[in-house]
């Protein structure tokens, strides 16, 4: 199978059901992978070093030479025989069929079962009788009749019901002076034949049996030489090989199968490398073909459709034909102007040879069909920046031409601008590699600019690229240049398309969705995917892969993006573009409002400012969000670079209400960086307009960032900064968020007193404005704060008080946190199957939002309520499960509290080694963190175990 697949892949799928077909055992897959094994290990005996069998995704490939596979050898030489018997070098032909043939011994992978195997094997049979006629064929026209009969009979015999090999054995005998033999050897074959099959011989036969009966003079070999042939002309207009042309192996490789000669009647061998402009189509495609050129000796066609520059029209296939016809040797006034008599004149000159037709540039399918050859001796090969999918035709040969690696393009600049220049300085190589995307036509000019310039180093020229405004007039020379490359793709585009594309380099995003498109032109989202799609086809736009909710992403490289950007620039207006930019920036402020909504239950726990929302079709919405931190943390990248993108256009009121909508995702997703950056930009922009409201909300949210990951020095000043300015400019809403969170940090620090004074004056503004999760959440609080003065049973009321809220509002966020702190209150009653009871619900809840640092909490409760009811086993492998988790979602405050419990857990298990290493942990983040209580409740087990704190302690600190 790896040999009759040469140079591709063939799946372990295909490898099963070639051995056992449709009931393969259970073991199939394991039998390939150590039959496999088995094979490479042979080879390395056989001294073959080289790995000739790869793994390739989804299977295995046959990586050993052409020349070493007997086959293609065969097919090689008999199509070579064949152009040799049509350039009337019948010596030469006889010699090719001679050679091939004789690297049969014997049938065709004989022994191997297999369907796949069996049909390839008969195709191989059928080819061999094929050259066995075609020798013979030429052996008779060249008076070989009496060394012809011996194998010819042997032959004969072994392919009975053939009539063409009897038909040239009984000529040969009797031109040879056996008419005799040719006599009787064609009554006995007639009698078998008539048995077998029922039928008379043909007429054909039965015509030259009669003709040898009467010893007609016409079936005597001519005494003179034939007329000589027809002078043929034999076209050579590839254009000249790429300079320094690297790497593509892989696609080379691809190509190369286009050499597998289809058997006579298949249709032409059709190969299509496509890509986006400037990927270097062109010249991979001419560099195979200057290698392939050996196996077309009747020539090679060459055809560019882009109209050189792209400022002329392409020529038109109708015209095209008639300058490939003039090329093959067919004068001007024997070509008929009638288009499908051209078409037809066209076919029928190439029928009988083998040409390689190279078609550069297409664009549409009605460029390529007109120059298919109809015999599959000839071979066509299409590149095109569109995907032509309407061109994917059985047996087609597409190749997908990606941009170049990083380790190719390094070989590419060393080859041009010479190794020195890449050895001195591969940081500022690789970061050229970045700046011309990877995209071989930029990396040939920037590397022929080093070439001319010996002055420059390799980061002068990176320095002179870093500026966006002038790297695509930096990436011209000689008359090529990276934007004119685009422009031929541009200029193809339908007007709506054309503009889709201008707007997209507006944003400074990663990826994007379909609705992005919808903003950016004001239409509907099906109307912008089809849009979309179009850029796709035209090799403008790149699929990125399919996100979280399963919704298509879509993204530009950024040569692309810049050069797109120009465009909008100079063929809209600054109104135009603003609007468009607008409309993403507040759909995007619309989705994320909408989705905190449904996460929190409500518009809870965040303060908005003045942008007007963009009105959204609900059934698009819906769709979008239907599982909202999905939906966020597909969007994330983009959002983030549209909030920072927003801040650098002065929205700043946007900016801060969009991060503060988005905390949602941040929060859940432990994301602190992301959270930092956006408050922190979006801070900036307010402080530069005077947004003083803004300004308080991001005071808010960076000391907020502060105090999830437990740094409650920075919080602190941070959240005294936001109440400052939330009661100067009169936001109670905010002023009470702030408070409730600078509560938190007291509490954690021991100052319970103001803590609770704080959370109390915060409840009363949360439940008079009607936030009723943030109501809840100070609830849980004073809970908690209850529970550490001892006072359980007041814990349990307020606890039940946020939850009764969190539930009826059905936030199950808000829920999950009131019911944590519920349970907690029941352990500290002693209703141990109560709390166990909760903290197993309290799972269900942030499991079903793929909540980890919730999972964790609540792992965390449950693990305690198994050490305070003694379960220590159970509460050792819950609490260890929670420890991994914690190290996910870096929350010091919770991996403090889990080796303290673990510390617990272990002291009464009896192992006082492992209990001291993770309560010194503790006591260490506790300290760590400014929490004395904390840090006290470490100290206290510690000394549980009388002083046995571990040996190795630096180590495990």
């Amino acid at each position: 199978m790896l040999i009759l697949a040469w140079g591709r892949v063939v799946s372990v799928g295909a490898l099963v059901d070639a051995v056992w077909g449709d009931r393969p055992p259970t073991t199939a897959r394991t039998q390939v992978a150590i039959c496999i094994g088995a094979l490479r290990k042979a080879f390395k005996q056989a001294g073959v070093e080289d790995d000739i069998i790869s793994t390739a995704h989804p299977g295995y490939r046959l990586e050993t030479a052409r020349s070493e596979t007997d086959a293609l050898e065969f097919t090689s030489m008999v199509s070579d025989a064949a152009a040799a018997v049509r350039g009337s070098r019948l010596d030469d032909a006889s010699a090719l069929y001679t050679r091939a043939l004789a690297l049969w011994k014997g049938p065709a992978l004989a022994g191997v079962t297999g369907q796949p195997v069996e049909d390839e094997a008969t195709r191989l049979e059928e080819r061999r009788l094929s050259a066995y006629k075609a020798w013979s064929d030429v052996d008779l026209a060249l008076g070989r009749h009496q060394e012809l009969i011996p194998e010819l009979t042997a032959v004969a015999q072994n392919y009975p019901l053939d009539e063409q090999l009897r038909h040239n054995l009984m000529l040969a005998q009797y031109r040879a002076g056996r008419r005799g033999e040719a006599t009787e050897g064609f009554r006995s074959w007639r009698r078998y034949f008539v048995d077998e099959l029922g039928l008379e011989p043909s007429p054909v036969i039965q015509e030259l049996h009669n003709a040898i009966l009467r010893d007609e003079p016409g079936l005597a070999l001519p005494a003179e030489s034939a007329p000589p042939p027809e002078t043929r002309f034999v076209p050579a207009e590839l254009p000249p090989d790429a300079a320094a042309f690297q790497g593509r192996e892989a696609e080379l490789a691809q190509l190369d199968t286009l050499l597998d000669r289809p058997p006579a009647g298949q249709p032409t061998a059709l190969g299509f490398v496509t890509g986006v402009a400037g990927v270097g189509k062109t010249a991979l495609v001419v560099h195979w073909a200057h290698r392939a050129a050996g196996q077309f000796p009747d020539g090679q066609l060459y055809a560019d459709f882009s109209g050189g520059d792209g400022d002329q029209p392409p020529m038109s296939a109708h015209a095209l034909i008639e300058r490939f016809l003039r090329a093959l040797g067919v004068p001007g006034e024997q070509i008929p102007a009638d288009p499908g008599a051209r078409e037809s004149l066209y076919r029928s000159v190439l029928a009988e040879r083998r040409v390689l037709v190279v078609l550069d540039n297409v664009s549409g399918v009605e460029e390529v069909l007109p120059l298919v050859p109809g015999s599959g001796r000839c071979c066509v090969l299409v590149t095109s920046r569109e995907q032509l999918d309407h061109l994917a035709v059985g047996g087609a040969v597409r190749v997908g031409l990606g941009l170049m690696s990083e380790a190719e393009a390094e070989r590419l600049i060393a080859r041009i601008a010479g190794e020195e220049r890449v050895a001195a300085d591969p940081s500022a190589v690789r970061e050229l590699f970045r700046l011309c995307d990877g995209l071989p036509l930029a990396l040939r000019i920037a590397a022929a600019r080093l070439a001319v310039k010996r002055h420059w180093s390799v980061a002068h020229l990176v320095h002179r690229l870093s500026d966006e405004r002038r790297r695509l007039d930096e990436l011209s020379t000689g008359g090529i240049g990276v934007r004119a490359s685009f422009a031929v793709s541009y200029r193809g585009l339908p007007k709506k398309a054309g503009r889709m594309y201008r707007r997209l380099g507006l944003l400074n995003v990663p990826d994007f969705t379909a609705w992005a498109g919808a903003a950016l032109l004001d239409v509907s989202p099906g109307e912008a995917e089809d849009l979309i799609e179009r850029l796709v086809d035209a090799n403008l736009l790149t699929v990125t892969g399919t996100d979280a909710t399963g919704t298509l992403r879509y993204g530009l490289h950024d040569l692309l993006r810049l050069y797109a950007r120009e465009l909008a620039q100079s063929e809209e207006s600054e109104e135009e573009r603003d609007e468009a930019r607008g409309r993403v920036l507040r759909t995007l402020l619309t989705l994320a409002e909408e989705g905190h909504r449904r996460e929190y239950g409500g518009d809870f726990s965040v303060i908005h400012g003045s942008t007007p929302r963009r009105p959204l079709d609900p059934a698009l919405v819906d769709g979008l969000l239907r599982s909202p931190l999905k939906w966020f943390d597909a969007e994330r990248s983009a959002l983030v670079a549209l909030l920072v993108q927003a801040c650098d256009l002065g929205l700043d009121e946007l900016a801060w209400d969009l991060a503060m909508s988005s905390v949602v995702l941040f929060e859940t997703r432990a994301d602190y960086d992301n959270w930092r950056l956006v408050a922190q930009r979006a801070l900036e922009a307010a402080q530069k307009s005077g947004n003083r409201r803004g300004e308080a909300a991001m005071w808010y949210e960076l000391g907020s960032v502060e105090m999830f990951q437990q740094r409650f020095d920075r919080a602190v000043p941070l959240f005294e900064v936001a109440l400052g300015l939330f009661e100067e400019v009169g936001e109670v809403h905010g002023h009470a968020l702030t408070l409730r969170n600078l509560a938190i940090v007291h509490r954690v620090r021991g100052d319970l007193v103001s803590a609770m004074g704080k959370l109390s004056a915060a409840r009363d503004v949360l439940h008079e404005v009607g936030d009723a999760s943030a109501e809840a959440h100070a609830l849980g609080q004073m809970a908690q704060i209850e529970l550490d003065w001892g006072n359980a049973d007041e814990a349990v009321t307020l606890s039940r008080e946020a939850v009764r809220i969190a539930t009826g509002l059905g936030e199950t966020r808000g829920a999950a946190q009131a019911l944590n702190r519920l349970a907690g209150a029941y352990l500290r009653q002693g209703r141990y199957d109560a709390a166990e009871e909760s903290y197993q619900w309290v799972l269900r809840l942030v499991r079903e939002k793929g909540d980890s640092r919730g999972e964790a909490y609540a792992l965390l409760g449950l693990g305690e309520t198994h050490v305070v009811a003694e379960r220590y086993p159970a509460a050792e492998q819950v609490l260890l499960e929670a420890l991994r988790l914690t190290h996910r979602v870096n929350d010091l405050f919770l991996l403090a509290r889990v080796n303290l419990t673990l510390g617990r857990c272990n002291v009464r298990l009896g192992r006082p080694d492992r209990a001291g290493q993770f309560l010194t942990l503790a006591r260490s983040l506790f300290r760590q963190m400014d929490s004395p209580a904390g840090e006290q409740q470490a100290a206290r087990e510690m000394a549980a175990l009388g002083g046995g704190a571990p040996r190795d302690l630096l180590k495990v600190c």
